[in-house]
C-alpha cells in the first residue's frame, strides 16, 4: 500500500504533507449522505442554553456570559506577517484565531462536546429519576440533595488530557464520580488539575487507543458507570458542532461574510478527530462550499490521514505504517482515527496538513511574540495549515481547482487554537524555552 500511493510513502518517511481530499462532494450532497441533519445541532445548542443558569451556578468565571461557554475570536495580523516572513510567502486575505484555548472551565475545545456530553447525560438521569421536568429551571440541579443522588453514579473517559479535563471536571462539580483513564503521553500538570478537582486518574504504560479501551472495558462491567466514548459518540460531535453557530454571529458582528465571493478557510489540529470533525460538520451546514476545512496531525501521529487515505479509517493505525505515534503534541497523540468521523469527513473535509514536532514550538513562540497569546504547542499546529496553503503546490493547486484564485484577496483564514488557558505558567515558560532539531 506505501510503494502505491505517494501520500502514505511521504508520511511514512516522516515529512511534511498536504494531502487533498478528492472524495469531498458539493455539500448538498454530502449531507444527503451523512443524514445528521441540522435540527441535532438546534437541539444540541437549546441544551446547552438551559443549562446555562446551571454552569452560572457552578462555574462562576462564567457569570459575565451568562453561563454561555464560549471563546473569543481575534484578528492576528501581526502573526499572519510572521508566518510570511518565515515561510517567504504573500498571504492574502485576513487572520483570525478562534480562541477555544481560552474556553471557560477546561481551557480547550474539550470543553464543547466534553461539557455538552456530561449535561445530556445529568439531564437524562434527572428526567429519568423525576428529579426535574423539562420546564424546570436547570439550576436547581447545583444542590447538594442533587449532587448527592448523582454521586451513586460514575462518569468515565480515555483521554491524553484536554477532554479528561472537560468531562472531569463537570462532572465532579455536578458531583458525579469520576475516572479519567490517560495515556502515557498525558501531562502531568494535567493528572494533578484533575485529582485536585477530585477525579481519579488511572494511568497507563501505552498510547490513547490503549486507555480508550480499557476505560471502556472497565465502565462496561459497572450498571452504574457511563463512558464517554472519544472515538464514537455523537453527542460529543454534536456538542462540537454548535462551535459553527456562535463562530458565524461572531464573524457577523466583526463584518465578515462569507458567501461565493468571500471564501473561509479553516485549520483545526487533529487527534482522534471528534472535535475538528464535529466543528467542520457545523461550519458546513451554514457556509456549505464556501467554507474550505483542513486538519492538521503531527508528522508522527497522522492517524486521520492514514485512515483516510487508505479508506481503513480506524482498520489501521500509524504503527502499522511504522510511525512511533510519539510527538510533542499530547493532545494530537492519537494512532488510530474515529471510523465515526473519518467516514462523514470523506464527504466534507478539504484535506489534511502534517506537520514536525519542532514548529510547534517556533509558532507557539512567534504567536506570543506577536501577539502577546499563550497557547499550548499542539494547538499551534493550526498554523501549519495557512503557510502550507500559500507555499505548497498541493495547496496552489486546490486553490485553482476550485476557482478560488481571484477570490483570495476576499478570504478569511481561522486558526482553531483548540488549549492552552490552563497550562500553569512554569510549564508554559519551559514550552517556550523548548527548541527541537529540524
Amino acid at each position: 500500500m506505501i510503494k502505491s500511493n505517494k501520500y502514505l510513502k511521504l508520511v511514512s518517511e516522516l515529512k511534511e504533507t498536504l494531502w487533498i481530499n478528492e472524495k469531498q462532494k458539493p455539500y448538498l450532497r454530502a449531507e444527503s449522505i451523512i443524514n445528521i441533519g441540522t435540527e441535532r445541532i438546534d437541539d444540541a445548542e437549546q441544551r446547552l442554553n438551559k443549562f446555562a443558569p446551571l454552569i452560572e451556578k457552578l462555574f462562576p468565571e462564567t457569570r459575565l456570559s451568562n453561563g454561555i461557554i464560549e471563546s473569543p475570536l481575534k484578528e492576528i495580523k501581526n502573526m499572519k506577517r510572521k508566518l510570511e516572513i518565515c515561510n517567504n510567502v504573500q498571504i492574502s486575505g485576513n487572520l483570525l484565531l478562534k480562541m477555544d484555548s481560552h474556553l471557560a472551565i477546561a481551557g480547550s475545545v474539550k470543553a464543547r462536546g466534553g461539557i455538552y456530553e456530561v449535561l445530556k447525560y445529568t439531564e437524562s438521569i434527572a428526567l429519568k429519576n423525576n428529579l426535574i421536568t423539562e420546564e424546570d429551571d436547570y439550576s436547581i440541579l447545583a444542590e447538594k440533595k442533587y449532587k448527592n443522588f448523582f454521586g451513586q453514579y460514575t462518569i468515565q473517559v480515555g483521554s491524553t488530557g484536554n477532554l479528561g479535563l472537560s468531562i472531569g471536571i463537570t462532572s465532579a462539580a455536578l458531583g458525579f464520580k469520576v475516572k479519567v483513564h490517560m495515556s502515557s503521553d498525558a501531562k502531568k500538570w494535567k493528572k494533578d488539575l484533575l485529582r485536585s478537582k477530585g477525579a481519579e486518574v488511572i494511568e497507563y504504560n501505552s498510547d490513547y487507543s490503549k486507555a480508550v479501551e480499557e476505560g471502556r472495558r472497565i465502565s462496561d462491567l459497572d450498571s452504574m458507570s457511563y463512558f464517554v466514548d472519544d472515538e464514537n459518540s455523537i453527542n460529543l460531535f454534536l456538542g462540537y458542532s454548535v462551535a459553527a453557530r456562535r463562530l458565524d454571529k461572531q464573524l457577523e458582528d466583526i463584518n465578515i461574510n462569507v458567501d461565493d465571493d468571500h471564501p473561509l478557510f479553516v485549520y483545526i489540529p487533529c487527534g482522534v478527530g471528534g472535535a475538528p470533525g464535529g466543528i467542520t460538520y457545523g461550519l458546513k451546514t451554514i457556509y456549505k462550499d464556501n467554507v474550505h476545512c483542513f486538519f492538521i496531525e503531527p508528522t508522527h501521529a497522522c492517524c486521520m490521514l492514514i485512515g483516510m487515505v487508505s479508506g481503513l479509517h480506524d482498520k489501521i493505525s500509524v504503527q502499522d505504517l511504522g510511525l512511533d505515534g510519539i510527538t510533542h503534541a499530547d493532545g494530537l497523540a492519537v494512532g488510530r482515527p474515529s471510523k465515526l468521523i473519518g467516514k462523514m469527513m470523506d464527504h466534507i473535509l478539504s484535506g489534511i496538513f502534517t506537520i514536525d514536532d519542532y514548529k510547534l514550538y517556533d509558532n507557539m513562540r512567534s504567536l506570543y511574540e506577536t501577539e502577546n497569546i499563550k497557547i499550548e504547542p499542539s494547538a499551534c499546529a493550526s498554523f501549519q495549515g495557512l503557510a502550507m496553503l500559500y507555499s505548497s503546490e498541493e495547496g496552489q493547486k486546490y486553490i485553482k481547482k476550485n476557482g478560488l484564485q481571484d477570490k483570495m484577496n476576499n478570504s478569511t483564514h481561522i486558526a482553531w487554537a483548540t488549549g492552552g488557558s490552563l497550562v500553569p505558567e512554569e510549564v508554559n515558560k519551559t514550552f517556550l524555552e523548548t527548541f527541537l532539531n529540524k
